[in-house]
């Protein structure tokens, strides 16, 4: 009897020395400082376009702040939805990090009936990155210097004029179907697949009306071979602070356009507080405000982690009340 429990008892500590050996990497690795190892950026759009400039700037702050690299990888396609299913079924160990845009996450989530992840069960908000909108803008050949004279121009002329954005269901489209129910309009859309498409037909003559990101006209803008007459979101941009905002003209609207930074739905805690911290730092930067004027972004609400997943909340339920009474149906 005394053998055979002894026998038991080697047995035991055997078995317990091998779990301990196990178990021990997995616990040093538990308890190691955050982030030990590079952490992936996916941006949910292509090389250099406004998101891809905001992300690189974002990459390049938390590098230094962090001591890891935070390495930049572009995920094309789908209107942000590659990207942004990605990070969804990835580990959420917090080293995969989605930056992306506001209609890639709410456009998405209201006019797709399914979607390849759960918005609100697969993704985790952590911050929250400008708030600026949709530029309605014109060709010099358009009779109209401002929004008004636009208006009253397209209400006498139901149905002449095309408009261009940058695809169905797109922030532009979206936006003049706003503005179209609000105003009593009639404009007929044209999806493109890219901004840089849609500029460049204006440019060609091609095209006199569209909606397009704040952002890439600027250079036109600034030559005079494009006029813009209106700004959808909350604020005007700093770079065109006379072009007015839908609501000042009398038409409420108060969605704007952002971008955000995302986790995998059950990355601790602990780490998405650290990146929406990180964030609100590097938005006070000086060299921060000067790239946002540059590129026409409005100063960044400074949000918290609830604050910012209560924005997507939100516009995901304006966004849906809008493409319903548009009746706006995904391609």
């Amino acid at each position: 009897m005394r053998q055979a429990s002894t026998t038991r008892m080697v047995r035991r500590d055997i078995l317990l020395a091998a779990m301990a050996a196990t178990l021990a990497p997995l616990a040093q690795a538990q308890g190691a400082p955050w982030p030990n190892r590079q952490v992936k950026l996916v941006v949910s759009s292509a090389a250099g376009g406004p998101t891809d400039l905001f992300a690189r700037l974002f990459a390049e702050q938390m590098s230094k702040t962090f001591g890891q690299p935070f390495v930049v990888e572009n995920r094309v396609g789908a209107n942000g939805l590659i990207g942004n299913d990605a990070v969804a079924k990835s580990a959420p160990d917090g080293y995969t990090l989605l930056f992306t845009f506001a209609a890639a996450i709410a456009m998405n989530h209201a006019l797709l009936p399914k979607l390849p992840y759960d918005t609100f069960k697969d993704l985790q908000p952590v911050a929250q990155i400008g708030a600026t909108g949709t530029l309605l803008a014109v060709s010099p050949e358009f009779p109209a210097s401002n929004i008004r004279e636009f208006i009253d121009h397209v209400r006498a002329n139901p149905g002449k004029f095309n408009y261009g954005s940058w695809g169905q269901g797109s922030g532009g489209h979206l936006s003049m179907e706003a503005l179209s129910h609000a105003a009593g309009l009639k404009l007929n859309h044209v999806p493109y697949k890219s901004i840089p498409q849609v500029i460049t037909d204006m440019l060609n003559g091609n095209l006199q009306v569209a909606f397009v990101d704040p952002f890439t006209p600027m250079q036109h803008i600034r030559s005079g071979k494009i006029r813009p007459l209106m700004i959808s979101g909350t604020r005007r941009g700093p770079a065109l602070p006379d072009v007015p905002t839908m609501s000042e003209v009398g038409y409420r609207f108060e969605a704007d356009a952002w971008f955000g930074l995302f986790f995998p739905a059950g990355t601790p805690g602990a780490i998405t507080q650290r990146v929406n911290e990180e964030v609100a730092r590097i938005l006070r930067l000086a060299d921060t405000a000067a790239r946002f004027t540059a590129l026409n972004m409005p100063f960044s609400p400074i949000k918290t982690v609830d604050q910012f997943t209560q924005t997507v909340k939100d516009d995901i339920a304006t966004w849906a009340a809008i493409i319903k009474t548009a009746n706006i149906k995904p391609e």
